[in-house]
């Protein structure tokens, strides 16, 4: 019996090592756990933060262009309310007509101003394919080379950035 006994008792020392080693196993594997736990609420946090974000962001672009849509509107109203009467005048005065849409268009270039728009293409300037667009051509001996004969269509332009390019003959 004493053979059967220290079989027992080895085979529960070996139960016991497992269940020792088991421990220990988990012991490490717990701290990992709650690492990688920490992990995951962090990477949700941050997903969560990147999506607060983008949407304020969007948000603040479309207010931003809302209220440069309506600034732009307002700045124009006085102008269409100039034309409205201009309109509605009964008058047969050419003269008269003619000044009122003169005094129109230099509201509309002073509000233009105003927000920034300015215009430009002259003729005698020199050629920029830039800010020109080159449509018809001409041979002169008397003009420089590259410079604008003549302006079909001026360009405009929000501080360097170019709204339409002015359309233009160029010479040479």
């Amino acid at each position: 019996m004493s053979k059967k006994k220290n079989e027992k008792v080895n085979e529960e020392k070996e139960i016991k090592e497992e269940v020792t080693k088991e421990e220990k196993a988990e012991e490490e594997v717990n701290p990992l756990e709650k690492e990688l736990a920490d992990t995951k609420e962090q990477l949700l946090r941050i997903t969560a933060e990147y999506a607060n974000f983008r949407k304020r962001s969007e948000k603040e672009k479309s207010e931003t262009f809302s209220f440069a849509t309506a600034k732009t509107v307002g700045e124009l109203l006085p102008v269409i309310d100039n034309l409205e009467r201009a309109l509605s005048n009964e008058q047969e005065d050419y003269e008269g007509l003619k000044k009122g849409v003169q005094m129109t268009y230099d509201g509309l270039m002073a509000t233009l101003e105003k927000l920034g728009v300015t215009a430009y293409g002259e003729s005698g300037e020199q050629f920029d394919p830039n800010f020109h667009n080159a449509v018809m051509h001409i041979e002169d001996e008397e003009l420089e080379t590259n410079v604008i004969t003549d302006v079909f269509q001026k360009g405009y332009k929000i501080n360097d950035k170019v709204v339409r390019p002015a359309m233009v003959k160029t010479a040479n």
